[in-house]
């Protein structure tokens, strides 16, 4: 006991205290305290995290501003989706061939110069505005895509880099830590940029950004260097071709992607929201930002208390639970609405002035449950792709794990708003809850390692 125990990985040298560990309730922080180059990287994307969700938050607004329309809005989403799904797969290759520190320094240096854009093209609109005339919005697309891509490079390449800052062990534990950041983000931003913009304007919100955008630089500059360890595998078709031939390899990291795609096609209720908050359970916008941040609580809240992940081994087993469990609390939000729309809470919500309150607690219950399922599945899927993936093929794996994070929920918002359409707004989230526990069920049945799978001995 106390014994030390060092180890290199990729250059990289630390020491390993042999102590037994203690059962913890809370978020561990160990790897914060284990790896500065981590704790930096991690409180520096978590603030320009903030900053991040502010723009998002605030771009959509400006060019409904210009063009007071929702499909312009809408349309935003579509033009940043095929850029995002680029970026994924060839900055994943650009992860695995050049360092890592490298390549998340340029992709935060492509991101801040769209910002400072982004503020420049809001103050010509506001220049415009004096004159009674407004500014084009196609600028805003372009730089909205140029983000896009810059932040899906970025992540690629700091998600990358993380097995190589710290054991094997403590992975699982930074991903939760990375839950807690997302937490904060995802109910900081959006509401700071409500009250910014409604304050201070579109410029100087878009330039606050840029300033929180300077903690997420100095925490990847303190990174170290990061070259590749293996064999270094030029960007181009033979480089994505090996890609896919290693994940056609991989039955369990192949899984795990199939899994989240199952979740977040048939579970993103989102796209629903307006309408249920206007005329479903009343209350307008207001109802919409509540219910939005009740599952960013829940994932903060579920990364709090993520102590005793450290413990799991049977990721394969938690993942598949997790998202069984996720696809119940979509069932339950569906199960809301529809008894709304069909009186078992009486009348009302028929219009803004009006909330159902029993409606509005049970289905911020269920979002926040979705949250929280979500994102202990994120941890043990992100753990799983860091740690059994050998270190040449992360940043591709990265990549590819963008491109669904990316695509599933947009692929979402297309069934849940066709789906409404045809039938009904509970419809979507009731059916696809219920089909997330059957299909997850079949799926882990049929690949039968994924349940098998054990951290202490990772097997892709």
């Amino acid at each position: 006991l106390g014994s030390t125990i060092v180890s290199d990985r990729g250059g990289v040298a630390e020491e390993l205290e042999a102590t037994p560990q203690r059962r913890r309730r809370f978020v561990d922080l160990t790897p914060l305290r284990r790896s500065p180059a981590f704790a930096r990287l991690w409180i520096g994307q978590s603030i320009s995290g903030i900053g991040a969700q502010l723009t998002v938050t605030g771009i959509g607004l400006q060019i409904y501003d210009i063009t007071q329309s929702t499909l312009a809005v809408g349309l935003l989403g579509a033009t940043t989706l095929v850029p995002m799904m680029v970026a994924g797969v060839w900055g994943g290759m650009l992860v695995d061939a050049f360092d890592r520190r490298t390549v998340a320094i340029l992709a935060s240096i492509v991101g801040w110069v769209a910002i400072i854009g982004l503020v420049i093209a809001s103050v010509w609109d506001d220049g415009l505005v004096a004159s009674g005339a407004r500014a084009e919005v196609w600028p805003f697309y372009v730089i909205a895509a140029v983000i896009a891509v810059s932040t899906t490079i970025g992540a690629a390449a700091r998600s990358a880099v993380i097995p190589r800052l710290m054991p094997a062990d403590l992975v699982s534990r930074a991903a939760a830590l990375n839950g807690i950041g997302f937490g904060l983000q995802l109910t900081i931003g959006p509401a700071l940029a409500g009250v910014l913009i409604a304050t201070v304007g579109f410029p100087i919100t878009f330039m606050v950004d840029a300033v929180l955008f300077t903690a997420g630089f100095i925490g990847v500059i303190g990174l170290p260097k990061l070259p590749p360890l293996g064999e270094v595998a030029k960007p181009g078709l033979q480089s994505l071709r090996d890609g896919f031939d290693f994940l056609r390899r991989a039955p369990n990291i192949r899984m795990s992607f199939i899994v989240d795609i199952v979740a977040m096609t048939l579970g993103r209720p989102y796209v629903l929201l307006p309408a249920i908050g206007a005329i479903v359970i009343g209350g307008g916008s207001i109802t919409v930002g509540v219910l939005t941040a009740s599952a960013a609580i829940g994932t903060f809240l579920a990364s709090l208390f993520s102590g005793p992940v450290a413990h799991v081994n049977r990721h394969g087993v938690a993942i598949s639970r997790a998202i069984m469990v996720y696809g119940g609390f979509v069932a339950l939000f569906g199960v809301v609405v529809l008894a709304v729309q069909t009186g078992w809470f009486g009348t009302g919500g028929e219009s803004l002035d009006t909330v159902v309150w029993p409606a509005l607690v049970l289905a911020c219950i269920a979002l926040a449950g979705t949250g929280a399922a979500d994102e202990i599945s994120a941890i043990f899927r992100s753990t799983m792709l860091l740690t059994a993936a050998p270190d040449e093929m992360r940043g591709r794996l990265q990549g590819v794990f963008m491109v669904v994070v990316a695509g599933g929920p947009r692929v979402g918002d297309v069934y849940a708003g066709v789906a409404a359409t045809l039938v009904a707004l509970w419809f979507p989230p009731l059916l696809g809850g219920f089909a997330i526990i059957g299909i997850i069920a079949v799926l882990v049945r049929i690949q039968g390692t994924f349940l098998a799978y054990d951290a202490r001995d990772p097997q892709p």
